[in-house]
């Protein structure tokens, strides 16, 4: 009987974990968009800027411009590096008919629509970044929850238009938001 090979297997970089990470949420929301889910206007129009990212330099990406823009702020303020996450809910919001805070801090979101203990695909997610105190957070719409985190489908993560996970430590509140009108 022959014994069987010893398999060494390499550790991943850093880089080349991100990169299979990356790979994964692609594939993630690219199977979100062919699946038979009934997606909800909020996550159809989202879901329409996956990938949106930030250009390196001093050239700014025109769709991340045009979020601040469409809301009525002086483009010349702006660069693809101020935070975004704010505008890009904000833009999806008002894209698909729905309420939206018309405000660039992602707290803002904290006095839109309806707090919900009952979460659902698409409500905004409000987390607090730094400290629970603090004036800063984050903001996107709820992909999928598990028992520690919450999955965010939002601008300005990772520099782009992604989906991705954060603890649910950091949730401040989730809000279900009404149609416009």
């Amino acid at each position: 009987m022959q014994k069987p090979k010893k398999v060494m297997i390499k550790p991943l970089s850093g880089i080349e974990k991100r990169k299979r990470i990356n790979n994964l949420q692609v594939l993630s929301a690219n199977a979100f968009k062919k699946s038979n889910i009934c997606m909800n206007n909020l996550i159809s129009v989202a879901l329409s800027q996956y990938g949106v990212k930030e250009v390196i330099g001093t050239k700014d990406h025109p769709q991340i411009l045009n979020y601040f823009t469409s809301l009525g702020f002086d483009v010349a303020k702006f660069k693809d590096e101020t935070a975004w996450c704010s505008a890009f809910v904000n833009w999806v919001a008002k894209k698909a008919g729905y309420e939206h805070s018309n405000k660039l801090t992602a707290r803002s979101w904290l006095t839109v629509g309806t707090s919900t203990s009952n979460p659902q695909l698409g409500d905004v997610v409000v987390l607090w970044r730094e400290d629970p105190t603090s004036w800063k957070g984050h903001v996107g719409f709820l992909i999928k929850e598990t028992k520690r985190y919450v999955y965010l489908l939002g601008g300005n993560q990772g520099n782009s238009v992604s989906i991705k996970a954060y603890p649910k430590k950091r949730v401040l509140d989730y809000r279900k938001l009404r149609k416009d009108g």
